[in-house]
């Protein structure tokens, strides 16, 4: 998916974050293993807020140097986006 203004943005809010690396899109932390996220790997995270969660995992590949590419999709029933991790 294209990244225009509206995704590039910083986080609204790092309230329930418990960590600098953990992502709270609506609420809820959610701890990623992101050790284990290697190039070409993805990750499916579920959640409603799929913008907020955007801008905050992009602040964590911009902090590790990471080039990621997303898509806000249905998966097993559940509303998301999945991230890849590329060179």
């Amino acid at each position: 998916m294209k990244q225009n203004n509206l995704w590039l943005r910083l986080p609204r809010s790092s309230k329930n974050r418990l960590r600098v690396d953990d992502i709270a899109p609506d609420g809820v932390p959610i701890t990623v293993k992101w050790d284990e996220v290697v190039v070409n790997s993805s990750i499916f995270v579920p959640c409603i807020n799929t913008v907020e969660l955007v801008r905050q995992v992009f602040e964590v590949a911009r902090r590790r140097g990471w080039t990621l590419q997303f898509r806000p999709r249905v998966e097993g029933g559940k509303w998301g986006v999945r991230f890849w991790r590329v060179l």
